[in-house]
């Protein structure tokens, strides 16, 4: 008989966090159930927000949770980087009442989601339309509410995650208007990394530069509405900060698989499906490669978009099997 077992499965991110309960069969993951999502501002802490879930959920939860969280995962106590919350390890299997409970970085939650969901998962970008490299490094990068990156070692039929916060690595420019972006941004940020460009909040910020370099108005509002203009073309300005977007993300994703050796590439996160028909014609594929004595080498990794909706959720119930 399999041995089955049933989990919490909790991706937290710095605006959402969503809970499911996941299906494992032999350490697998095997299924996931609809994800409820709750804004992290909504609640004062980690626990008020599993109660909520549990009241939604109406029954009772399983006895084990995996968490993927938007944070390095060591030491007594855990601060998020985008998120008001704290959790404190050695504490959380009893504040949230379960006798297991399992951290792993968010986008060490990717990796995992990366090494376990099947082919149909992916959508093909640049370099050649081969799979996935069994053997080797992958290198797992993505936009989000900030800038994840992780890796995928693949040896003899298993596989290793290997968690960093590379999202905090200085941002490098490559053309006289990126020189003009950063001048920008260094008045406002003692240190402008590659998250501060490249992720959510960074389209806010590219756009702003922008604006500041052509002498013009920026329009009011949220990121979500920037977002909306940018990918549907109303906001020419908007516009022309996604395209710098996408090739600013293609130039950085470059970056991370020249310095891991890698035979393959996903982008994850939850900025590209939004922007799944855009990338192939952006740009992105020309500054992934241009990497002078490189491009060669460049050229031959296979480059992905991790398309599942949950990869976090998935790659939480992974992390707890693996």
């Amino acid at each position: 008989m399999p041995d089955q077992k049933d989990i919490v499965a909790v991706d937290i991110g710095g605006t959402n966090a969503r809970f499911a309960i996941a299906h494992l069969e032999d350490g697998h993951v095997v299924g996931l159930d609809d994800p409820v999502m709750l804004e992290t501002r909504d609640y004062a802490s980690l626990a008020t927000c599993w109660a909520a879930f549990g009241r939604a959920l109406g029954r009772p939860l399983p006895n084990a949770a995996s968490l993927a969280v938007a944070c390095p995962v060591h030491g007594e106590v855990l601060k998020f980087t985008n998120n008001p919350w704290i959790i404190r390890p050695a504490a959380l299997a009893e504040e949230l009442g379960v006798e297991t409970a399992m951290l792993v970085n968010d986008f060490g939650a990717m990796g995992h989601a990366v090494a376990t969901l099947g082919a149909d998962n992916f959508q093909h970008l640049a370099g050649p339309n081969v799979a996935l490299p069994a053997e080797g490094n992958v290198t797992v990068v993505g936009p989000g509410t900030g800038f994840g990156v992780a890796q995928v070692l693949r040896r003899k039929g298993r596989y290793h995650v290997i968690e960093t916060e590379g999202g905090h690595v200085d941002f490098a420019p490559l053309d006289t208007l990126e020189d003009g972006i950063l001048a920008f941004l260094r008045q406002r940020y003692r240190r402008v990394s590659v998250e501060r460009v490249v992720s959510g909040p960074g389209l806010a910020n590219i756009y702003e530069a922008l604006a500041a370099i052509e002498g013009q108005a920026v329009q009011p509002g949220e990121d979500s509405a920037l977002w909306t203009r940018a990918i549907s073309g109303t906001d020419p300005l908007a516009a022309a900060a996604l395209s710098r977007f996408c090739l600013s993300l293609g130039a950085v994703a470059g970056d991370y698989a020249l310095a891991h050796g890698a035979a393959g590439v996903v982008i994850a996160g939850g900025i590209g499906p939004r922007i799944a028909a855009l990338l192939p014609g952006s740009g992105f594929a020309e500054r992934f490669v241009a990497k002078g004595r490189f491009e060669r080498m460049m050229a031959g990794i296979p480059v992905k978009l991790l398309l599942h909706p949950h990869p976090g959720l998935w790659g939480a119930a992974a992390a707890f099997g693996a």
